[in-house]
């Protein structure tokens, strides 16, 4: 099964990946994620429906990017494109939302940067997967 020549098992695999990428990622950061996003770690209440929060959106972000993947016509879904559409997305959509919301809402840039490499490497990740997918 494809969608836009993409394999929807790529896509289901590249949300897998998005979601593994996050846990570890900010399994390292946390601290300095909580820190820079001013929480106070006595007051985190982890919640089932956060995780699935993040597994939905994360979905769609694969099939979106799959999307637009797929749009580079017959024989140009490989992993390399998958890399240079992820980043292409992450730097024009991905980081420059980032970077207005968290001035709007009066955070330090260090939160910009854990969270902006954090989606750069699920988007390359992403994009890397459903390229080699469809190879």
């Amino acid at each position: 099964m494809d969608f836009a020549g993409v394999s929807y098992v790529g896509i289901l695999v590249a949300t897998v990946a998005g979601f593994i990428i996050g846990g570890a990622y900010y399994g390292i950061l946390g601290g300095p994620w909580m820190k820079a996003a001013r929480i106070n770690p006595d007051d985190t209440k982890m919640s089932p429906m956060l995780f699935i929060n993040s597994i939905v959106c994360e979905l769609i972000m694969a099939f979106m990017l799959a999307g637009v993947i797929g749009h580079l016509g017959e024989g140009q879904v490989t992993p390399l494109n998958g890399l240079i559409s992820g980043f292409f997305i992450w730097l024009g959509f991905v980081a420059t939302t980032l970077a207005v919301n968290h001035r709007y809402q009066g955070f330090g840039w260090d939160l910009t940067v854990i969270d902006g490499i954090h989606w750069l490497l699920v988007l390359l990740a992403m994009g890397a997967i459903i390229g080699w997918f469809d190879v």
